[in-house]
């Protein structure tokens, strides 16, 4: 008995490497090709991608951001962008959970979100194509340790923002070689309500949060944290 199963085993184990070897070829065969994929009959995206300029981004969120995006659009060569201009507008915003007896929070969710837009490069640019891409990820608080709180932080949005990035590139490559019309952002403009007890930045400038998605201020309902700077959402 103990031999048959051992044959019966060894059996399976062909006809499963089989299969692992023979999947990639059926779907092929279907007509199913991978997007990167270079070859003599189809040319893949990622020399176009190349030719992409990544336009600049403000803020240090912002950097992360288009760092990421040339990486992914660069691959593993040099870069060219001579053919095409992408502008992509980043945005973070911080939703406190895990509130506990003494109003504090014991976790900070993060939803990063990118409307990005592609245009031809020359005197009169063209709008190619638009799009959103939309991550969330989030970070235990420890506010006993403000080091290891403020360096949580920037990986954290370090993760968002290569998140992001990889999210936008496949979209924009996806794009390229399906030529399919992209629908417009929906999405309405966001709402700020000024603080009244906030410290100005300068003498033309009134600190203010964001809305969310319910219309109400955000530290209403404890979506920001009291010690951040609500203009940087």
């Amino acid at each position: 008995m103990s031999v048959s199963r051992n044959r019966f085993s060894a059996l399976l184990t062909k006809v499963a490497c089989r299969l692992v070897l023979t999947a990639p070829l059926c779907i092929t065969a279907c007509g199913f090709q991978p997007l990167y994929q270079d070859t003599a009959h189809h040319a893949g995206v990622s020399e176009t991608l190349k030719r992409i300029y990544v336009a600049g981004i403000p803020d240090r969120y912002g950097q992360l951001v288009r760092l990421a995006l040339q990486q992914d659009m660069a691959g593993a060569g040099p870069e060219d962008p001579d053919g095409y201009t992408i502008y992509v507008s980043p945005s973070m915003s911080n939703e406190s959970v895990d509130i506990h007896a003494d109003n504090t929070s014991g976790r900070n969710r993060v939803v990063g979100r990118a409307h990005w837009r592609l245009f031809t490069v020359g005197q009169h640019p063209k709008l190619l194509a638009e799009g959103d891409a939309t991550t969330m990820d989030g970070i235990n608080n420890t506010f006993e340790q403000y080091f290891a709180q403020n360096m949580n932080t920037e990986t954290l949005q370090t993760r968002v923002a290569q998140t992001l990035a990889e999210s936008v590139t496949q979209q924009v490559a996806i794009w390229f070689e399906t030529k399919a019309p992209t629908e417009k952002n929906k999405k309405k403009a966001p709402v700020y309500y000024p603080i009244p007890n906030g410290m100005p930045n300068s003498s033309e400038e009134q600190p203010v949060e964001r809305a969310g998605d319910d219309g109400l201020p955000a530290m209403a309902t404890g979506r920001l944290d009291p010690n951040s700077d609500p203009t940087n959402y």
